[in-house]
């Protein structure tokens, strides 16, 4: 039985490209990071020496985006910062009301193919959920709500470390807010998560207030602070 002290939750990303997600990994010497499309997220070992430093920046190419997520470690003087986003980890104790989507209507949550990729970066780009690429959907399964056809919502399975599901990209178009459609959504996740006997977790910005009340309206509680970071490699 997994618990919220489950040493994978510290390193989501690691543990994720080193077992369910390893057919989208990259690896050299320790340093780890997902294919081009698919993630930009990097891993190196735990308290990593230059090399593991080195190895990563091989894996990336010069002047690229080392993605570190919530990795503790820092890189290089020469390494160049990004971005430096205050955020936090929350697990789902089983509380809450995740509930079951309804099904039948145009309103009704959907799966979401390989066809619905433009739309699905066409509403990540609309609304900024986080990091979101044409391969990403690759991950999990990806849920989303219709409006009359037109894609208005989604959230979708990401990280996936031992016992463990990420629920992310949630979102939802300015004009369909206020519905519900993200608590349905992230409701429907929850549901399949849990069916498959593993326990659903997510990120949020400490910024993102609204999606944090909403988060533990549904049974969500705060595990850790972390810092999504990102680099420039030299």
């Amino acid at each position: 039985m997994v618990t919220r002290d489950d040493p994978a939750l510290d390193d989501p990303v690691g543990w994720s490209l080193r077992g369910h997600h390893a057919r989208f990994a990259r690896r050299l010497g320790g340093a780890a990071t997902y294919l081009p499309g698919v993630a930009t997220f990097c891993a190196v070992t735990a308290d990593p020496d230059g090399a593991a430093w080195t190895d990563l920046a091989r894996l990336l190419g010069p002047g690229a985006l080392a993605d570190m997520f919530g990795c503790p470690a820092t890189p290089p003087a020469d390494w160049e910062p990004v971005f430096d986003l205050a955020g936090r980890q929350m697990v789902w104790s089983g509380g809450g009301r995740p509930g079951r989507p309804p099904a039948g209507d145009d309103a009704g949550v959907v799966e979401l193919g390989a066809d619905s990729v433009p739309e699905m970066l066409a509403l990540v780009a609309r609304t900024g959920p986080g990091p979101f690429w044409p391969r990403t959907r690759e991950l999990g399964t990806y849920l989303g709500v219709r409006d009359h056809g037109t894609l208005v919502a989604m959230a979708g399975e990401r990280l996936r470390p031992p016992g463990w599901t990420e629920i992310s990209a949630v979102c939802t178009a300015p004009e369909a807010r206020g519905r519900g459609h993200a608590a349905r959504l992230v409701g429907a996740l929850v549901t399949r998560i849990v069916a498959r006997g593993e326990r659903p977790f997510l990120h949020v910005s400490e910024a993102n207030t609204g999606a944090v009340a909403l988060y533990e309206r549904l049974g969500f509680t705060s595990r850790r602070p972390v810092t999504f970071r990102g680099f420039r490699t030299p």
